[in-house]
């Protein structure tokens, strides 16, 4: 179990700054397969696609997903459709990455394996 996914994410107001690129990178090592990417406005953001046998298996894995970003209260943007998930983590008051980020989607990768 990865050490993030035993922390809670921690709300933010915005008042502190986004990770910069060293710091993304050592985070980057903390979870699996997630790729960091940049919107249009040059902001980075972690992404991820999952792959199911069906359209029940995608529901569920989203339904799963959901019940952490509401314990968490970090709420990632979701796609989902059959046989496959993809899920979008940035902390928008920042417009950037921020470790409860990188916790939400540790928490994912447990409930992915």
């Amino acid at each position: 179990m990865s050490e993030l996914s035993k922390k809670k994410c921690i709300p933010c107001s915005g008042d502190i700054p986004p990770f910069n690129e060293e710091e993304i990178k050592t985070f980057m090592k903390k979870v699996k397969n997630w790729e960091c990417k940049k919107n249009d406005k040059g902001h980075f953001y972690l992404s991820k696609e999952f792959k199911f046998e069906n359209f029940e298996n995608s529901l569920n894995f989203i339904n799963d997903v959901s019940k952490i970003a509401e314990d968490e209260n970090h709420h990632p943007d979701l796609k989902f459709g059959w046989g496959y998930a993809n899920i979008i983590i940035s902390t928008h008051a920042i417009n950037g990455l921020a470790e409860s980020d990188f916790v939400l989607a540790a928490k994912i990768d447990q409930i992915s394996v």
